[in-house]
């Protein structure tokens, strides 16, 4: 074998090694679709010799899903749901701020912390459902449909989440 060409094996698998270890210490964070937002303020810190305060966010990604299809009812002209409802799952966004504090509170209580992990959110937009001023053929009447009130309906839009945040103080958080 070549040594330019173990060169390139040799890279290839180094690649390899890399994403696999990338993928093996992912968070749960993105496992529900989020982007990470550091905030660097590490230059302003040294330039002004000043502790700041460390912030990062995390984005959720939106994810359409597929909706359910219209559901067809006995002795009904139109399906039960004609327009669907779109399921959208998501996440809040997250937060970690790890700030200091003026020594008001006394020597044990100097940095102020904040973690509101990025949580999931279900939602599921709104729908329609519609009935026709007839009714299905009725053999009673030689297969005449019989008349009726015509009946519309809107499906609500569900929204379903668990978010959760940690507050603390202490020293040197």
């Amino acid at each position: 074998m070549k040594p330019s060409t173990r060169g390139t094996l040799a890279a290839v698998v180094t690649c390899v090694a890399a994403a696999a270890a990338a993928a093996a210490s992912a968070t749960p964070a993105a496992a529900i679709g989020t982007v990470p937002v550091p905030v660097p303020l590490d230059g302003v810190e040294k330039s002004l010799n000043v502790e700041l305060p460390r912030l990062g966010a995390e984005l959720p990604l939106p994810t359409p899903g597929a909706p359910e299809g219209p559901r067809f009812v006995e002795g009904r002209l139109l399906p039960e749901r004609v327009v669907p409802q779109l399921p959208v799952a998501a996440g809040l966004p997250g937060v970690g701020l790890r700030a200091p504090l003026p020594e008001i509170l006394g020597n044990d209580f100097n940095h102020l912390g904040l973690d509101a992990p990025a949580s999931d959110v279900r939602t599921l937009g709104p729908g329609l459902t519609l009935d026709a001023p007839l009714t299905a053929p009725n053999p009673d009447r030689f297969g005449l449909p019989d008349l009726q009130l015509p009946a519309a309906g809107v499906l609500t839009p569900v929204l379903q989440a668990v978010p959760g945040a940690d507050l603390g103080l202490g020293k040197g958080l």
